[in-house]
């Protein structure tokens, strides 16, 4: 038997959240769905793992912005974000670290992309929902000395 797409967990997990009534969790995973349903209708179709893993890590980029720009005023609402984001971060694919990423950005550059742009263009793809892309974007410019 095949392993379950990204949506069918969530789905799943939905099911089991609704059955243990964790309010919390069920309200995050439909929220997180529609989401995706959103970007199914506009995009025409069902959306590919790839399509579904940029939802989610919108999903949860969009909590740790939010639970940032809370700290200060309203430290349980920016905690609840937190947890929220921890709680999505489950489904993404295992970070990387920033070793690893380096060493993709110098692969690049050996490959003869020389501008931010070229290198950015390679090693995001790769990086999506595993690694920060401002971070990426970061090391990027320390390899080329920019």
């Amino acid at each position: 038997m095949n392993a379950p797409t990204l949506k069918e967990r969530l789905q799943q997990d939905l099911v089991t959240a609704r059955k243990a009534r964790d309010s919390a969790r069920t309200l995050l995973l439909s929220t997180t769905l529609s989401e995706i349903k959103n970007a199914e209708i506009d995009k025409g179709g069902a959306l590919g793992e790839d399509e579904l893993l940029q939802v989610l890590t919108r999903a949860v980029k969009r909590r740790r912005e939010a639970a940032d720009s809370m700290r200060e005023a309203r430290p349980e609402l920016a905690a609840k974000e937190e947890r929220e984001a921890e709680a999505l971060q489950v489904y993404m694919p295992a970070a990387l670290d920033e070793a690893a990423v380096r060493e993709m950005v110098r692969a690049a550059i050996a490959g003869g992309a020389a501008d931010l742009g070229a290198v950015m263009g390679q090693v995001m793809p790769r990086l999506r929902g595993r690694f920060d892309g401002k971070e990426a974007n970061r090391i990027v410019r320390e390899e080329l000395g920019a």
